[in-house]
């Protein structure tokens, strides 16, 4: 069963629907149970990095789903928030994640590059694809994809980077180490392109 993980801070209700619409059963986690179910995770979410991870702690889903992904491997995919929450630390109130990807949650700096950017990086944008795994069968980098963050992660291992996206500066759009894959972007939001993603890690091996 896919599960989608509710911890207060996602748009949980837009991912079921696109989920729904490729024609994949889901389940959003109401308890600890719910999660202990699944055979793919779906974390999303939109918001603060802090509050996320304490929200998490709060419903006792961090232990529970270090085991579901780190020891039993189950795959699980990160949109826009669930994605930072995968890396070691955040400066968006300085707190340790999962620390299941070797990477770091920062905040755009604008003030090194030409011309006005405004934050949050908000809209659509392309991906620049490193790496051609089965979550992006299907997809080039002339497609584009929404966006909507003021941070985005740094890797410190190349080798995990799946794509990167240029807004005033270069920053890693997505990335994947074994089962674990992160998005920067809403796949949920982003029209065909989104659904084949999505289609790709739901109805994947």
């Amino acid at each position: 069963m896919l599960v989608i993980i509710d911890y207060g801070m996602g748009n949980l209700h837009s991912v079921q629907k696109a989920i729904r619409r490729i024609g994949v059963e889901s389940k959003v986690a109401v308890t600890a149970a719910d999660v202990e179910s699944a055979t793919k995770l779906i974390l999303p979410g939109v918001g603060h990095f802090k509050n996320g991870i304490s929200r998490l702690r709060e419903k006792g889903l961090v232990d529970l789903l270090n085991k579901k992904v780190i020891d039993q491997k189950v795959p699980i995919l990160g949109i826009c928030l669930g994605m930072q929450l995968f890396t070691n630390h955040s400066e968006e109130g300085d707190v340790k994640g999962f620390g299941w990807i070797n990477a770091q949650t920062v905040k755009f700096d604008m003030k090194a590059t030409s011309g006005s950017w405004k934050i949050p990086h908000m809209g659509w944008n392309n991906l620049k694809i490193e790496k051609q795994r089965p979550v992006y069968d299907g997809v080039t980098g002339i497609d584009a994809l929404y966006f909507v963050h003021s941070y985005f992660v740094q890797c410190n291992d190349a080798k995990d980077i799946l794509s990167r996206t240029t807004y005033g500066q270069e920053f890693v759009s997505s990335f994947q180490k074994d089962n674990i894959i992160g998005m920067q972007f809403h796949p949920e939001k982003s029209h065909g392109t989104g659904l084949k993603i999505l289609t790709n890690f739901c109805k994947g091996n």
